[in-house]
Order: structure tokens, then C-alpha cells, then sequence
């Protein structure tokens, strides 16, 4: 995995960002809210890391949409690849994620 505390920002390209807003109807600052939200479950894309490592995240925007997003980390920063909606399967994940986070939060 990678050291989120070294994390500096984000870094973008524009063909993905406007690819992302026209295919999937997500906006650049949806996907970088959903690094900020909790909970989050990160994952290795080995599918698709063929020429460098590509990460999954699966989180919600601040408004409680839920969004899968694929990046790489270059130079300390966040590339986002791709980014949308969750899918069947992704939910069926992220909501045992959301049901193991809000246990842990009562006993706090």
C-alpha cells in the first residue's frame, strides 16, 4: 500500500477530469472529498497496474454520494484515474465497511 500520511495534494489531468464529469457525471472536488470522509476502504488495483501501481478507493462525497475512485500516487500526490458511482458490489463492501466503522465509533 502507500503512506497516507505522505500524502500532499492532488494532482490532475485535464482529459481525465473532464472524462470523469462527462462519463460518469463526477466532478473533480467529489472525488477528492471522498479521501477526506470516513469511512474509507483503500484496495490494490492489480488488475490495472501493469505499467505502475493503481489504488481503489471506495468512500462518500461530503453529500453522501457513494464513489469508487482509481488512482496512482506520483511525487507524493494523489492522481485520480477514474472515478464513479459504486457499483452492486462495491456497496455490498462499502456498506460492511460503513457497519464496522459506526461499531467501532459507539464503543469510542
Amino acid at each position: 500500500m502507500f503512506a497516507i500520511a505522505k500524502i500532499k495534494g492532488f494532482e490532475w489531468d485535464e482529459g481525465n477530469i473532464s472524462k470523469n464529469k462527462e462519463k460518469h457525471k463526477v466532478s473533480k472536488e467529489e472525488a477528492e472529498e471522498v479521501f477526506l470522509n470516513q469511512p474509507v476502504r483503500f484496495f490494490d488495483d492489480e488488475v490495472h497496474s501493469k505499467s505502475e501501481k493503481r489504488y481503489g478507493l471506495l468512500g462518500k462525497t461530503n453529500k453522501g454520494r457513494k464513489l469508487v475512485v482509481f488512482f496512482t500516487i506520483r511525487s507524493n500526490k494523489v492522481r485520480v484515474i477514474s472515478v464513479r458511482a459504486q457499483g452492486i458490489k462495491d456497496r455490498e463492501i462499502y456498506e460492511a465497511v460503513e457497519q464496522i466503522f459506526k461499531k467501532e465509533s459507539e464503543v469510542k
